[in-house]
């Protein structure tokens, strides 16, 4: 083979190596589950099913997780003036890590008439691994505040995980059970001390191969370079 041909062949090569690299980076799972809510409310017990979506954007040295509400879950006889209403949740945690996970968020933004499904705004919180593996992430019990009263809604129907995220603990240290692809799971895993900035998630497995794609292509560049000079060493 001509070394213009080799040349050609080592950088092709190298590309594709970095290419393959980014294409197996890995993703985190998301389904919206159905959570069939039982709240005992001031006036009586109410059920009402809801979808319900979880995220995780990496943020610092863990992830914001966000809880999302499709439909209300409850009403009141009243109406309630803004600001009246303030929802707070938990999320079980499961998979390589245990305990529940507090997200709460801003008090109702408008006024909720009457006898109106009280929708739920957007619930976060911050979770930090403690441990390496999948964790997944279910929905749990839900309290609403307001007026001076506190329903507390608990899921009947068992839902399955909303999230699972493959993550790193900070120091790398290894999970003590197995991952399972479903499982469910206070505030164990919603703070943690700092330590080193754990590179772990969709998004950071995207980088961290990227770059080791990256690494791949300089390296072979590098080979090329060396096999074109000496190739002209040797006709020399």
């Amino acid at each position: 083979m001509s070394y213009p041909k080799r040349t050609a062949a080592l950088a092709s090569a190298a590309a594709l190596a970095g290419s393959a690299v980014l294409l197996s980076a890995p993703a985190a799972h998301a389904d919206v589950v159905d959570v069939d809510y039982r709240c005992h409310t001031p006036i009586g017990v109410k059920s009402a099913v809801s979808p319900i979506d979880i995220t995780g954007v990496r943020s610092g040295s863990g992830y914001k997780i966000t809880m999302s509400w499709q439909k209300g879950v409850s009403s009141s006889p009243v109406e309630l003036g803004k600001g009246a209403m303030s929802p707070s949740a938990t999320i079980r945690l499961g998979g390589a890590d245990s305990g529940t996970l507090a997200v709460s968020g801003p008090p109702n933004a408008a006024a909720i008439p009457a006898d109106t499904p009280i929708r739920i705004s957007d619930l976060s919180g911050t979770y930090t691994p403690k441990k390496t593996g999948k964790v997944t992430f279910t929905p749990g019990t839900l309290v609403i505040k307001a007026l001076d009263t506190t329903t507390t809604c608990t899921p009947t129907n068992s839902p399955g995980p909303g999230l699972t995220l493959d993550v790193t603990a900070a120091g790398g240290s290894s999970s003590s059970s197995s991952s399972p692809s479903s499982a469910s799971g206070g505030s164990s895993g919603g703070s943690s001390s700092g330590g080193q900035l754990p590179q772990t998630g969709p998004e950071d497995s995207a980088l961290a191969l990227g770059t080791l794609g990256g690494t791949v292509l300089l390296a072979g560049a590098a080979g090329v370079l060396w096999v074109t000079r000496r190739g002209q060493t040797v006709r020399r």
